[in-house]
């Protein structure tokens, strides 16, 4: 494949950059994204993006000042997940004191299914 030819095919995809949680997140229909954990939100319920920063349908980009009027994105809530395990050490020199704790984020997992259009 060409270098025009990635291109024109990685510009045909439409796609959005949306906000959620202080972080960006460059979704396509059908993605399946990691975002932060939010208590009480059932498997399989609908939740909407609202701040939708960029909109790109393949033929342009449509940027928000700072986000687009009236465009959210729809997404299927598939469960929760866990992180990658990460372990704290603390030790103090010639004091004999060590400790050793472990952390997994909690995170809520979903499936982009409706872009706007």
């Amino acid at each position: 494949m060409s270098e025009e030819q990635k291109t024109e095919s990685a510009q045909a995809v439409p796609y959005v950059v949306i906000s959620d949680g202080g972080r960006q997140y460059r979704v396509i229909e059908g993605q399946v994204l990691d975002i932060d954990f939010r208590d009480g939100i059932e498997e399989g319920s609908e939740l909407t993006f609202e701040r939708v920063l960029a909109f790109s349908n393949g033929s342009g980009l449509k940027f928000g000042t700072p986000v687009l009027d009236g465009v959210s994105v729809t997404a299927k809530v598939l469960g929760e997940a866990k992180g990658e395990k990460l372990y704290i050490q603390k030790f103090r020199r010639r004091k004999n004191s060590r400790r050793r704790t472990g952390h997994r984020q909690k995170y809520t997992r979903v499936q982009i299914e409706k872009l706007p259009s």
